[in-house]
C-alpha cells in the first residue's frame, strides 16, 4: 500500500506570518491537528505547526499566542514523502524520527499522512 491509497488530501495550510492564536482558531474550526506551512518566495520547504508544539512552545512557556507568529514556533524545514512512498517506510519514518505526521510533497503539497491515517488502514503490513 501506498501513502497516495490512504493520505488526507484536504490539507489545511497557513503562512509562517500568521499569529499562533490564528494557527489555533483555525485547527479548532477545520478539526484538524496540525497546519502545513506555506513555503515563502524562493523557499521550497513546507514546515509544519502542531498542536504539541502550541503546547510545549507557547502554553507551556506561557507565551502569547498573539504575540508569537507561526514562523517562531513551527518545525521548518519538516519531513515530507511522497505519494508513491510505501505505508510500510513512512511507519518506519514516523518511528525513527519521533512525529505523528507528515507533508506529501510531489513538487507540490498533494496531501497529509498522519499515524492515526496509518492505523485506520491497518491492512498496509501484510504488503
Amino acid at each position: 500500500m501506498q501513502v497516495q491509497d490512504i493520505m488526507t488530501t484536504n490539507v489545511v495550510s497557513i503562512e509562517a506570518s500568521a499569529l499562533v492564536s490564528e494557527a489555533i482558531d483555525k485547527m479548532k474550526k477545520k478539526g484538524v491537528h496540525a497546519l502545513i506551512v506555506k513555503p515563502k518566495g524562493q523557499e521550497k520547504a513546507y514546515g509544519i505547526i502542531t498542536e504539541a508544539d502550541i503546547t510545549y512552545k507557547v502554553i507551556a512557556q506561557a507565551n502569547d499566542p498573539k504575540g508569537l507568529t507561526v514562523g517562531d514556533i513551527m518545525t521548518k524545514p519538516c519531513i515530507a514523502v511522497k505519494s508513491d512512498m510505501s505505508v510500510r517506510n513512512v511507519a518506519r519514518l514516523f518511528a525513527n524520527n519521533h512525529i505523528h505526521r507528515t507533508p506529501v510533497i510531489n513538487k507540490e503539497l498533494v496531501g497529509i499522512i498522519s499515524v492515526s491515517d496509518i492505523l485506520q488502514h491497518g491492512q498496509w503490513w501484510t504488503d
